[in-house]
């Protein structure tokens, strides 16, 4: 079943390369969305996909690229929207 994840990731996730290993996640996956860096520190992103493929990245989020340290990801599941043809990085 299709689902959409909004995420907040929060810890030491800029400047770490964590937006190209999240978006690296979600291609393995097969997910559609985007990510990007927030002005508090965290990091937000969004993921449309099978629900398993979903729990999955989440959990990759969770151990992150190797200088990043990951404290708490806030998830909230949404209604898919089939907005996104890819996963992209964002800069705004």
């Amino acid at each position: 079943m299709r689902k959409r994840a909004h995420l907040y990731i929060e810890g030491i996730v800029q400047g770490v390369f964590f937006r190209a290993f999240t978006r690296d996640v979600a291609r393995r996956f097969a997910l559609t969305g985007w990510v990007k860096n927030l002005p508090d520190g965290r990091v937000e992103a969004v993921f449309e996909g099978e629900e398993q493929d979903i729990q999955e990245a989440i959990k990759e989020c969770y151990k992150g690229p190797p200088a990043a340290v990951v404290r708490h990801i806030d998830v909230k599941w949404e209604e898919p929207t089939g907005e996104f043809e890819d996963f992209e990085i964002r800069y705004y």
